[in-house]
């Protein structure tokens, strides 16, 4: 299929984050841009000011006259789409090309040098790094990212399109889309069972992943997963070492032994032996694909992070108000060392919103060892997404399995009172639900407590 012959785009959820960075994208690159999706928010209402026009209504009529000729526009959908969307439905009908998110990104990048993170953990901070990284090594690159970047307050960096830089998601088997030149893979931890039915599926399609690079492409694996690749690793012998590491006014520095000489001196301003890990595959990236090593450590310095990971809303003597978008228990540790490390003997108190029936169902245990972790817990019900309850699963039966005594199952609306009434300096917001629309309320009211 040829991008060239389409003038109209309409997208099909395009409030999602990866849905709504390639919106932007066609809309640089001049192309007629609208969409759906099931509710307002942020990112619909800044996709609006760039002229997209969003509608919430699932009819279609509601679909302007222009997209209604198949000859010329492409119709994009993502998978948290139910199959029986009427505007999906009538695209289907009606002889439009029809494409997956992850289908037109392949389209996108495989004419470019493409450069893919992989990995149930860390994509998005990792893909931003390396976009950001390369941006200020003067790259000509188009960054697609599964999030909004505090650095340029988008999930799109523009700067060119010789290069593509890209999260390789593994839900529903979307990386398998891609062509990459270089690609790494940050963790292999089992996740969307719903979709891969097994740990050992997912393995799999992972190492599918890896076949799918191109001729002479290299591939980056975090040391100690069962894939070859140049390997890389925090303290520990690998291709790509993090060494020297100290912590100073709150940030890391640290030296990058590579195979063929250490670089000196970088400073890295995000918390947790995770992110660090993260910033040293994107600097391995960028050294192999050949920036300079001279100036990456002015550019990782200038890297601010990405909304909704481990991002300071509350940052004074008496109260630290921290939320992040882990949601899986793995992730949930990595907030956990990231916030003892730099606030250690310090009480601290998490929010956690369950995602997903499902993954609740499938690690509850090891949700329930993690949150144990904490001073307090404060839990709400489980965010649905795209499923139906499933008996039995509730946020009352992982309650249950926390063993920690200051536990306790609250709503939403309660957030506020219920940390007040706990004397904890240190408290985190997890999840990737709709916890993220309650933080401005949150930081306001514990402020004005303040």
């Amino acid at each position: 299929m040829n991008l060239e012959n389409i003038h109209n785009v309409y997208f099909i959820g395009i409030g999602g984050i990866g849905m709504s960075a390639l919106a932007r994208y066609f809309v640089a690159n001049n192309k007629n841009v609208a969409g759906y999706d099931k509710t307002q928010t942020e990112i619909t209402e800044d996709l609006e000011t760039l002229g997209i026009s969003v509608s919430f209504e699932d009819v279609v009529t509601s679909i302007d006259e222009q997209f209604l000729n198949p000859e010329n526009t492409l119709v994009v959908f993502t998978p948290a789409v139910p199959s029986t969307h009427k505007e999906l439905i009538y695209f289907n009908e009606h002889g439009f090309n029809v494409l997956k998110r992850s289908k037109v990104l392949g389209l996108i990048t495989e004419s470019t040098i493409c450069l893919a993170v992989a990995g149930t953990h860390g994509k998005t901070t990792t893909t931003s790094i390396l976009g950001h990284l390369l941006k200020e090594c003067n790259v000509e690159l188009t960054a697609f990212l599964g999030g909004i970047s505090e650095n340029y307050n988008s999930n799109l960096i523009l700067q060119g399109t010789k290069v593509s830089v890209v999260e390789a998601d593994e839900y529903d088997r979307s990386f398998l889309t891609l062509s990459p030149d270089f690609a790494c893979i940050t963790s292999m931890d089992a996740d969307h069972l719903d979709i891969y039915g097994k740990a050992e599926t997912l393995e799999e399609t992972f190492r599918e992943f890896s076949r799918r690079l191109k001729p002479n492409g290299k591939l980056f694996v975090k040391k100690g997963l069962p894939i070859d690749g140049i390997t890389y690793a925090v303290e520990e012998d690998a291709d790509y070492m993090a060494i020297n590491i100290k912590i100073v006014n709150g940030a890391y520095r640290f030296d990058v032994k590579t195979p063929n000489q250490n670089i000196k001196d970088f400073i890295f301003n995000l918390p947790g032996r995770h992110n660090l890990s993260n910033a040293l595959i994107a600097l391995a990236m960028a050294v192999e694909y050949g920036c300079p090593p001279n100036g990456l450590a002015s550019a990782l310095a200038s890297y601010k992070g990405v909304k909704r990971r481990f991002t300071y809303h509350i940052k004074t003597d008496d109260l630290v108000f921290i939320d992040d978008y882990a949601h899986h228990p793995e992730e949930i540790n990595a907030v956990h060392q990231a916030v003892r490390e730099m606030y250690p003997g310090q009480e601290v108190l998490v929010v956690f919103q369950p995602h997903l029936f499902s993954r609740t169902r499938d690690f509850i245990d090891e949700f329930a060892k993690s949150l144990s972790q904490f001073d307090y817990v404060l839990l709400l019900d489980i965010y649905p997404a795209r499923e139906l309850p499933i008996e039995g699963v509730t946020s009352n039966w992982l309650l249950g399995k926390i063993n920690n005594p200051n536990k306790k199952l609250i709503q939403k609306l309660d957030i506020v009172s219920e940390i007040q009434q706990r004397n904890a300096k240190i408290v985190l917001t997890l999840g990737a639900g709709d916890i993220g629309a309650e933080i401005d309320n949150i930081k306001t009211k514990l402020n004005l407590a303040s």
